[in-house]
């Protein structure tokens, strides 16, 4: 049970009411953020957002890495939602149950295994190995790199974010 009620927004509170979005839309991730002031509240969701739908980083990789994180931060929310997009994605069966090993599965093709490494690294050093950053990078233009940090670190922030407020998974047949 959530640590604090979901924010209902008054009649009046177009923006946040915007913002929580329309069933079955509605996360329950949306009802705790727009607790915070209106500005606030956006620009949480707006980093997410984007790294969801304007990055250039292959949308398989991705998900590994923010579903990785969720794992390393133990916010079973994160994890529950993200495994629903890494079948959305086309994300093999086995390799989203191999993402609770990790980048030692043997499941893994190289450079989802680098992709993985760079991740946990991330999550559990708070910064990546010299050896995982040469080995990545042979493979990861600049930009890619930065997203792929990028995305790590911003998923890590909400996992800290939904474990803090103990965030109730919805309806677990909800659409994401």
């Amino acid at each position: 049970m959530a640590r604090i009620p979901y924010f209902k927004p008054a009649e009046t509170d177009t923006e946040k009411i915007t913002l929580q979005g329309v069933e079955p839309y509605n996360l329950n991730i949306l009802k705790m953020i727009t607790h915070a002031p209106i500005t606030i509240a956006r620009k949480f969701i707006g980093l997410p957002a984007a790294v969801l739908t304007s990055g250039k980083l292959d949308p398989i990789l991705r998900e590994m890495a923010i579903t990785r994180a969720g794992i390393l931060c133990n916010s079973e929310y994160e994890v529950f939602q993200h495994r629903k997009v890494c079948k959305r994605v086309g994300m093999p069966e086995e390799k989203i149950k191999a993402l609770d090993i990790g980048s030692t599965a043997p499941v893994f093709s190289e450079i989802e295994r680098l992709v993985l490494r760079f991740t946990e690294e991330t999550v559990l050093q708070h910064k990546v190995s010299k050896e995982t950053f040469a080995a990545i990078s042979k493979h990861f233009s600049n930009e890619l790199l930065v997203e792929l940090a990028i995305a790590a670190a911003c998923y890590m922030m909400i996992s800290t974010f939904l474990n803090t407020f103990e965030v109730d998974i919805e309806d677990r047949y909800a659409p994401l």
